[in-house]
């Protein structure tokens, strides 16, 4: 996403390792983008911080306070010197209305990040690892834009850490669950990328389980 100076130098903020950007709960009024560096996303699970995702340069957190009108759903520290662009709501308008390229593209980066924090929310809601491994897989055949009512075959390329990291799991439960059903035929596992057999039934699996509770 390119920037232009100046627009990086009025806006631009550094964090240095370790440092806190925001707190989980707290009120925002901001979002970043990301230019160089990486950020951590935390979230408090059953009294267990979990690291929810490694942001890399080029993404946007912290919109969703903005958007939504709430406090944060995550905290957000600095993995290693960031620089990020700080927009609050005033120079986010300005943004809209002077660079329509910019805000078109922000807004879509909007948009894919609404539905991965509703989705992963909606992951956090399973009680069982098993289950919460399960519609990580339905979720990222989903962005791929396959129909989980269908009865189609699906090849993800992705691992076992990345899944543990959307499961908020330990890679060890996550690599038993993987290996569980391998074994049982639903899903193959290859290197660095997974196959479901049959989406709708995985997309069943998951219902039945979230009825379950």
């Amino acid at each position: 996403m390119a920037l232009n100076e100046g627009m990086t130098s009025k806006f631009g903020v550094t964090y240095q390792p370790g440092q806190i950007i925001f707190l989980e709960y707290e009120p925002g009024d901001s979002f970043y983008l990301i230019q160089s560096g990486r950020v951590k996303i935390t979230k408090v699970v059953k009294d267990k911080e979990k690291l929810l995702d490694i942001l890399e340069p080029g993404d946007v957190f912290g919109e969703m306070a903005i958007l939504e009108d709430a406090p944060r759903s995550a905290s957000a520290v600095a993995a290693e010197e960031v620089k990020a662009l700080l927009f609050r709501k005033e120079n986010f308008e300005i943004i809209l209305k002077s660079n329509p390229a910019m805000a078109l593209k922000l807004l879509k980066i909007f948009a894919k990040r609404i539905y991965e924090q509703k989705r992963r929310l909606m992951i956090f809601t399973l009680e069982e690892d098993d289950a919460k491994v399960l519609d990580v897989l339905l979720m990222l055949a989903e962005q791929k834009g396959h129909n989980p009512n269908s009865i189609e075959s699906v090849e993800l390329v992705t691992n076992e850490e990345q899944i543990a990291s959307w499961a908020a799991i330990k890679v060890d439960n996550c690599r038993k669950v993987l290996t569980h059903y391998d074994k049982l035929g639903r899903i193959q596992l290859g290197q660095n990328k997974i196959s479901i057999r049959n989406i709708n039934e995985i997309h069943r699996m998951v219902s039945t389980k979230r009825k379950q509770q």
